[in-house]
């Protein structure tokens, strides 16, 4: 399977749309090269702007041309984006609901080296929490394609959660579609059901893998919605296995899980893991070693369901 960065397919995603549609503008914090929008810059600079390191400036800018009927794309590290900017978002583009894209890189513990500080996994539960936000968490490159051009045709705010780190691509198969909140179930299992995001949507068909030798047959959804949540997958689901498991690069608290865990307990009460990071912050490290230090490998995943299962 091809490796790409959620972060790089979105830079050439973006460069596309912004050479077909003139009325697309490209906002940066003086981050483009490592966000990817310096490949929009190269194909139309005219409709790139650095905003320098000035992430709420940049926001509210945002907002101020998505209200001269254009389309935003804002871009910084997430820890920026949903964190140092959160009231410029929520007050100036989800308030008055403009129609500004924030595609957000660099999140989770998979930013590897750049430590704690830099690693964002708060913004999900920041993001969601936000009246007349879209949440998409793409899981590889394919998707992430067909992420950005949906949130492009979307009319609203939307904050898409993108990566550094190089994975492999597993949406790539005939017949995938891209539906804004619509799971899509990967592999058919029973008795378990594996909902993940982003990146963890590789690790929990890994862990399938290792599952199988030990007897177990789980389900894999790609809940790439994070908001609005495929309330009719997660019923589903619910109805037809004993357990759900959720899977994210994100805090346990206040991200996928927790919204599976409300779905759950209004309309289908059902037995419940979280595979996530345990409400801590991260480190430096080597984003593999930081995947598997704080628990959210494919290993991970699956000695969690079996330690559940004995």
């Amino acid at each position: 399977m091809s490796k790409v960065a959620t972060r790089e397919a979105y830079g050439k995603t973006l460069a596309s749309l912004v050479e077909a549609n003139k009325n697309i503008i490209v906002l940066d914090a003086d981050l483009s090269g490592s966000t990817k929008t310096a490949d929009a810059r190269k194909v139309r600079p005219e409709q790139h702007f650095n905003m320098g390191i000035a992430e709420g400036n940049m926001m509210s800018t945002a907002a101020g041309i998505a209200a001269s009927n254009k389309i935003v794309f804002a871009s910084t590290f997430a820890m920026f984006a949903a964190g140092r900017a959160f009231e410029q978002v929520r007050n100036s583009i989800a308030y008055p609901n403009m129609n500004v894209k924030i595609c957000a890189t660099h999140a989770g513990i998979s930013l590897g080296e750049d430590g704690a500080t830099h690693q964002s996994v708060e913004d999900l539960a920041l993001m969601r929490s936000v009246p007349n936000m879209t949440v998409l968490s793409p899981s590889d490159g394919p998707e992430t394609e067909a992420a950005i051009r949906a949130a492009a045709e979307y009319v609203g705010p939307v904050y898409v959660r993108l990566g550094r780190l190089a994975v492999d691509t597993v949406n790539d198969f005939e017949g995938y579609k891209f539906e804004i909140g619509k799971a899509i179930k990967l592999s058919e299992g029973k008795d378990i059901a594996i909902i993940a995001t982003g990146l963890m949507v590789q690790e929990a068909l890994k862990a399938k893998e290792l599952l199988a030798s030990e007897g177990y047959n789980p389900t894999v959804v790609n809940m790439h919605t994070i908001k609005p949540i495929d309330k009719d997958m997660i019923i589903e689901l619910a109805k037809t296995h004993d357990l759900i498991v959720t899977a994210e690069e994100h805090n346990v608290l206040g991200g996928l899980g927790s919204a599976v865990a409300e779905v759950l307990a209004v309309n289908h009460p059902t037995k419940m893991l979280m595979v996530g990071i345990e409400d801590t912050f991260g480190e430096s490290g080597k984003p593999q070693d930081l995947l598997d230090k704080y628990g959210i490998s494919a290993d991970n995943i699956a000695k969690t369901i079996l330690n559940n299962q004995k």
